[in-house]
């Protein structure tokens, strides 16, 4: 064999290596691409899959019920390590509630008791977080209590101790000025200013408010009654105050008062409430859901119904929301947890129920452990459950870390405490703790697809026009320039764009609105008419730019329009909007204006997209065989036939992708969207106002959410569903490609 041929088979056998290396080399990244876009799949599914559990109650301990008498109330101190009891007797009795290294602490066992209350004719508890309780004594008085907890460290160790304290320095409370006795009390205070209702033995509802006045001289307290005896005859089976002391709620079976206290202490009725025994059968009890915004009713047939005030003709009143089903017996109890929207209910069979208001969500129904439920109470963080049945306490650890999250709850229109109606909203954190969370995704993905569509209406005429001019008709020495020109446009970081649309552009847009809408309108205007002026120029004038260096001169004619645009702002804003636009769109039109709003976002991010789609369209259009194109044109076809009928249709895979590819990363974008619009998320097509999307919403809020809490994995959940997106579209965008590509191959 010649040495001319073994070199030539040895430079065979090397590019075969070569040709095998890179096969498998893109075969192994694809592969890897995938593995990837797999373990982030599974990672998000990971991390979002605990909101979506139900709640388990496992049983830890039980012993018999400390103390004499019968339980009133029972409450857990924050590390469920202490319980505490009050019973009909007037004793509070605290008690272990687990072992405890360090000490001798045994389940159930009895840590202090003291007698807090002579012969009370009644008992009151506040709302959980407020942690105060009232026993109503002879005299029509009443002596109220806070059981407390302090702590300190010895030895590196956590001592918890069990105090009884007095509210008013341990002095009783003059509820009725008759001194008549109570049957019935209801009890919250706001600070140092005191609220107490009640009903005395003749069946007489008062309300006593007891309101705090702070010397300058002195700073001693002095408490000013206001007493007032309600016009309500017959035997009264619930009474609530409100925390914020400005409602006395009364039950008389199914009819319903609600009074207001103002802040002198005037009471006045605001409603009265009939609840239609037929729908919703007979009201057995009544309790304040957390943030005492929400009343719950419980029936005789194991119904549960939420109502809470909504605005009207006349003013806020109460209304019906929703309803739980808690079994077929009759409701004994309700239970609101410290600070979410969690109840619980005991029926008289016995039975425990878990619900969520805001959600909607039924989490649990069952006999614990096939207990006979008589009493149950949540510690402050939701995290046991001690139950009293049959002469015994037991305690149950509870799991039940989401209950405010549903798939219907994210998805659906939810009816919010004090919303008009059932609404979309995103609201996950508040400066109080009285807060109701609102973790809807559907104006978050609204606003994505919001800023995304702008973004497209902006791109991809520019993008796409830009494209075919530059690959079909302008001549190779421009291009050159051209082309590398724009995609540099790509590599400049989304944060300054940002940075200039909001800082920058909004506040043009908004002083030049007339001009920037006249610039929209006029530019393509000018372009149209010279183009058919150009039509009807001599042919030698023509031929001169059939390379495609026309459009060079149309810079200074695009120049010229905008800036005209923008000098005639201030004359048409002065004619036809009395010399302010925003005013006359706001007041005239009805229709809000921000500053940072979508038209902002549609020219900076479609600034950002259009390098996307011209690169890729480009580069389609560009590919077109040669042979195409002449043939068509030595058939007779124009210059625009050729490039209509054969060159898009050829490159229209290319040209789809490169429009899916910027919308995809439209969809994805961050910085801009956070940096040139309010971030409100809320679902409206106006253009003059702004939104949050997916991305933005992640990137404001993932700083300052938990670990771990509901929040947390609802941002997860987020960003599960903006891959979703992109995942989505980018299957459809290959799939329509790979069907154009079919369909035009042959050509």
């Amino acid at each position: 064999m010649a040495a001319s041929q073994r070199a030539e088979l040895g430079a065979s056998n090397v590019r075969l290596i070569k040709d095998k290396a890179a096969r498998w080399g893109v075969t192994l990244g694809g592969g890897l691409v995938l593995i990837a876009l797999l373990l982030i799949f599974f990672y998000l599914l990971y991390v979002v899959e605990p909101i979506f559990r139900g709640v388990d109650i496992e049983h830890q301990q039980s012993f018999s019920v400390p103390g004499q008498g019968q339980t009133v109330a029972m409450g857990m101190e924050e590390q469920s390590e202490i319980g505490f009891r009050f019973s009909d007797a007037g004793e509070l009795s605290f008690f272990a509630l687990k072992q405890k290294p360090g000490t001798d602490w045994q389940p159930g066992q009895l840590l202090l008791s003291e007698q807090v209350a002579e012969q009370p004719t009644a008992f009151a508890a506040t709302q959980p977080q407020n942690k105060r309780y009232a026993y109503a004594v002879a005299d029509g008085q009443a002596r109220v209590i806070e059981p407390k907890f302090r702590t300190k460290f010895t030895d590196g160790r956590r001592l918890t101790t069990p105090v009884v304290d007095f509210a008013n320095d341990g002095d009783l409370v003059q509820v009725d000025p008759q001194q008549r006795t109570l049957v019935k009390l209801a009890y919250e205070y706001d600070g140092e200013s005191q609220l107490f209702a009640g009903v005395t033995a003749d069946d007489q509802v008062i309300v006593n408010f007891l309101q705090a006045n702070r010397s300058f001289l002195t700073g001693e307290v002095e408490l000013k009654s206001k007493f007032t005896e309600l016009p309500i005859n017959g035997a009264v089976d619930d009474l609530v105050v409100t925390p914020d002391l400005r409602q006395v709620l009364v039950r008389q079976a199914n009819r319903f008062y609600v009074y207001d206290v103002s802040r002198t202490g005037k009471v006045t009725e605001r409603q009265l409430l009939n609840i239609d025994r037929r729908r919703f059968g007979e009201v057995t009890t009544m309790q304040l859901l957390a943030g005492a915004s929400s009343i719950m009713f419980g029936h005789a047939n194991g119904l549960i119904t939420q109502w809470f005030e909504v605005s009207g003709e006349n003013g806020r009143q109460y209304q019906y929301i929703r309803e739980f089903k808690a079994g077929n017996s009759a409701i004994k109890d309700i239970v609101a947890e410290y600070f979410r929207r969690t109840f619980y209910s005991i029926s008289e069979s016995g039975e425990v129920g878990v619900f969520h208001t805001t959600s909607e969500a039924d989490l649990y129904l069952s006999h614990v452990d096939d207990l006979h439920a008589e009493q149950v109470v949540i510690d402050p963080r939701a995290n046991t459950l001690l139950m009293q049945s049959e002469g015994e306490l037991h305690t149950f650890n509870l799991e039940n870390e989401h209950p405010e999250v549903t798939w219907s709850g994210i998805w659906q229109e939810v009816w919010y405490e004090g919303y008009p109606e059932p609404q979309y909203v995103w609201q996950s954190t508040s400066g109080s703790d009285d807060f109701e969370p609102k973790f809807s995704l559907v104006p978050i993905s609204f606003g994505t697809i919001k800023a995304a569509a702008y973004a497209m209406l902006f791109a991809v005429p520019i993008g796409l026009a830009a494209a075919v001019y530059t690959a079909y008709f302008m001549s190779p020495s421009v291009r050159k320039v051209v082309k590398p020109t724009v995609e540099i446009m790509e590599a400049l970081p989304t944060v300054i764009l940002g940075f200039l649309a909001g800082l920058w552009l909004a506040p043009i847009i908004e002083n030049y609105l007339p001009g920037i809408v006249a610039t929209i309108i006029l530019v393509p205007l000018a372009i149209v008419l010279f183009a058919a002026l150009s039509s009807v120029l001599p042919k030698v004038w023509r031929n001169r730019f059939t390379d495609g260096r026309a459009a060079l001169i149309l810079l200074p004619i695009v120049g010229f329009v905008g800036w005209f645009s923008f000098e005639l702002s201030p004359w048409v804003e002065t004619v036809l909007f009395d010399g302010n636009v925003r005013q006359y769109i706001t007041n005239e039109l009805g229709i809000t204006f921000d500053q940072r709003n979508s038209l902002v976002v549609g020219i900076a991010m479609g600034f950002a997209v259009i390098p996307t789609i011209f690169s890729i369209a480009e580069d389609a259009v560009f590919s077109v065989p040669k042979h195409l194109s002449n043939g068509s044109l030595a058939l007779g076809a124009t210059t625009w036939q050729t490039l209509t009928k054969v060159v898009l249709l050829t490159a229209s895979p290319g040209i789809f992708s490169a429009v899916m590819m910027g919308l995809g990363r439209a969809v994805g974008e961050t910085m801009i969207v956070l940096m040139a619009t309010g971030n409100t998320p809320i679902m409206d097509w106006n253009i003059f106002e702004g939104m949050r999307t997916l991305s933005a919403n992640i990137a404001v809020e993932m700083p300052e959410s938990e670990v771990g809490s509901s929040h947390y994995r609802i941002l997860f959940l987020a960003a599960f569903v903006l891959f979703v997106f992109t995942f989505v579209f980018n299957t459809l965008a290959e799939l329509v490609r790979q069907r154009l590509r079919e369909k035009y191959s042959s050509m």
